[in-house]
């Protein structure tokens, strides 16, 4: 048996050392950045070829006794990122000032968004619509509302809707709960 030392064998050429490709497909990741540093860590994911998503929102800022409206993260403190992240990429995106962390437990294992969450911003976003903030509530939380007739209480949501959700107030000595519905706007977790 012979073999043939000049046989033509196709291998792919291997990719450069410092910019290795990723075998998963990009996905949208989480980056957790320093308060007031989100812009900074966009920027700098952004010119080294990083797809980056910082949605943001108008607010009105008072400085110097002069009110204006100025631009704001969407979520303070987060940015998002689309890439399939690799060990190489991995350390690349960690390495931006003002970042603390890409949220998972290790660079093979991140935190994914759901692509439709992200759509959905981009889509706000895009619409030229007004944003407010508005806080994170879930079904069985505790809240407080701000304002109002029932300013102060606190109590269980256990139902929402678009705007409206069902406060549970409950006494515990005499075991006896009573519900209300309530502005969910008004509503802020406790």
């Amino acid at each position: 048996m012979t073999f043939d030392t000049e046989a033509s064998v196709s291998v792919p050429a291997p990719a450069p050392a410092s910019a290795p490709t990723s075998r998963t497909s990009p996905a949208w990741h989480v980056l957790w950045a320093r308060s007031n540093c989100e812009q900074l860590v966009h920027d700098q994911l952004a010119a080294k070829g990083f797809r980056v998503l910082l949605p943001t929102l108008d607010v009105w800022s008072r400085r110097g006794g002069v009110r204006r409206v100025c631009r704001a993260p969407m979520f303070a403190g987060y940015l998002f990122l689309h890439h399939a992240l690799d060990k190489w990429s991995d350390v690349e995106v960690r390495k931006a000032r003002g970042l603390v962390a890409i949220l998972g437990d290790a660079w093979d294992r991140r935190a994914v968004v759901p692509a439709r969450e992200i759509d959905a911003i981009q889509r706000v976003v895009g619409g030229g619509l007004p944003v407010l903030p508005y806080p994170f509530l879930k079904e069985g939380q505790r809240v407080r509302i701000t304002r109002g007739p029932m300013a102060d209480v606190e109590g269980i949501l256990v139902r929402t809707r678009a705007s409206k959700g069902l406060l549970v107030l409950s006494v515990e000595l005499v075991s006896g709960s009573v519900a209300v519905e309530v502005d969910c706007t008004q509503a802020v977790p406790v």
